[in-house]
């Protein structure tokens, strides 16, 4: 009844600390709009680390009647299956620590970061296009991995209803030079050491234990995600005013699951997330080489690569749904068959990042999160402060010399990029994370610390 349009209620996951920001940013007006969408069922979620978003909040959860629905890129956001990969290394903390400075640069001389930046590999539109239907397991073929990622890694590395054809060769030519690099804004590579385990056994399956050293890759499909965006956000208006679709505001433009128009975005969406799962993957071989350079034969596994921007159909409760996750994160628990074979019988590994100089977590999804949140969690601390805000709060030298102070090395290519990712522009993230755990949506399995940074 909040608004006369909604179809659903709206539901936000929230202590009083989050209902402070709720208020202060009434990103309550984003889940409201959102449940005015034709085909929403159940209710419009938001996560405890929602902030406003396109359209949809970042931080929401909406799934759709395939039947009846409508598919959003809103609902996805710009940065399609931008998510999260962690590494486990088997090199002493001791020796991390006493390196620090070396591992950095050579991290940072290794990986492209920053804006616009190209990677070492140039792809032909032959090679992109395979990228685009094969994802992580053409570079895994390509000889930038082991098999070992793959059965590691969400979906097994490829999102098999991609189509290339759909995809726009303006959004093409943005991609075929960014394969391995990492981007700016909030995306980084964090080196960490796990400082408390919450579950032993959990943890064992997921090879952490207290004093393991991680890597932590946050980075999506570039700029060729942003345009396939940018492409069928204008695509999706037309179909609006064909199929007689009204909604509350005009950044949720969407088109019929079924309509030609949805079923292309579809097919673009997955291709997209396909150059996502690749990127991670190359940017992984590349970590291995840096880490190797500098430990010798390190060895550099893969604990878990999850997206958190990503519109995926799936069966809940006997319906079959597209659930829209903007900066949230699957959660599916023990036995679902949406859990890669490798992590069925233990659940899904939830990888949540917090801000540059605050913990991150891994959680393991649970049934919980099936009943109250069609399988998703939170996927990391959510802004409090714009990014202009965060910008006249601190220089980019002020946020270096504070995380020097608690202990924490930092390499980077912009100022202005640091002053943007201050920790004091983000929510608390072991607040987001006692939410989630609290209400049973994921449950804690182990707390990283930063010990060294890598922005763009």
């Amino acid at each position: 009844g909040y608004k006369k349009c909604m179809n659903v209620p709206g539901l936000i996951f929230a202590d009083r600390y989050i209902l402070q920001n709720l208020v202060r940013d009434k990103v309550y007006e984003q889940v409201a709009n959102v449940s005015c969408l034709p085909g929403i069922v159940g209710y419009s979620i938001g996560m405890p680390d929602i902030h406003w978003g396109y359209g949809f909040p970042i931080g929401g959860v909406a799934a759709m009647d395939v039947d009846e629905g409508v598919i959003s890129p809103g609902g996805v956001g710009y940065d399609i299956a931008c998510g999260i990969r962690l590494l486990v290394l088997d090199v002493p903390v001791s020796d991390v620590t006493s390196y620090m400075d070396t591992l950095l640069i050579e991290l940072f001389h290794t990986i492209p970061c920053g804006v616009g930046r190209d990677g070492k590999i140039k792809l032909a539109y032959r090679q992109l296009n395979e990228v685009l239907s094969r994802g992580a397991r053409w570079v895994v073929e390509k000889g930038y991995g082991i098999d070992d990622d793959l059965l590691k890694s969400e979906n097994e590395g490829i999102m098999a209803d991609a189509d290339p054809i759909l995809v726009s060769k303006k959004a093409k030519e943005r991609g075929k030079n960014q394969l391995g690099t990492l981007g700016s804004g909030n995306h980084f590579l964090e080196v960490q050491v796990a400082d408390v385990v919450f579950d032993k056994g959990i943890a064992s399956a997921f090879f952490l234990t207290e004093g393991k050293v991680t890597i932590m890759i946050h980075t999506g499909s570039r700029g060729l995600g942003h345009q396939v965006c940018d492409d069928y956000i204008k695509v999706m208006k037309g179909s609006m005013v064909k199929c007689g679709i009204s909604v509350p505001d005009a950044q949720l433009s969407c088109a019929p699951i079924k309509s030609k128009e949805g079923k292309d975005y579809i097919g673009a969406m997955n291709a997209a997330a396909n150059f996502a799962y690749a990127n991670r993957q190359m940017i992984t071989h590349m970590v291995r080489e840096a880490v190797q350079k500098v430990f010798g034969g390190a060895h550099v596994g893969l604990v878990y690569d999850v997206s958190h921007n990503l519109a995926s159909i799936e069966g809940h409760a006997g319906k079959v749904l597209c659930v829209h996750r903007k900066g949230a994160t699957r959660a599916f628990g023990k036995g679902s068959k949406y859990v890669v074979p490798y992590y069925r019988d233990v659940g899904q590994p939830v990888l949540i990042p917090g801000s540059m100089g605050s913990f991150s977590y891994v959680l393991i999804g649970t049934d919980v999160a099936e009943s109250k949140a069609f399988s998703s969690t939170c996927h990391g601390a959510g802004r409090v402060m714009s990014r202009r805000e965060a910008k006249r709060s601190r220089k980019g030298s002020d946020v270096a010399d504070e995380l020097a102070h608690s202990g924490i090395k930092v390499l980077f290519r912009s100022k202005v990029t640091l002053s943007e990712e201050a920790p004091a522009a983000y929510k608390d993230i072991d607040a987001i994370v006692r939410v989630v755990d609290s209400v049973g949506i994921s449950k804690k399995v182990a707390r990283m610390r930063p010990l060294g940074v890598v922005k763009g």
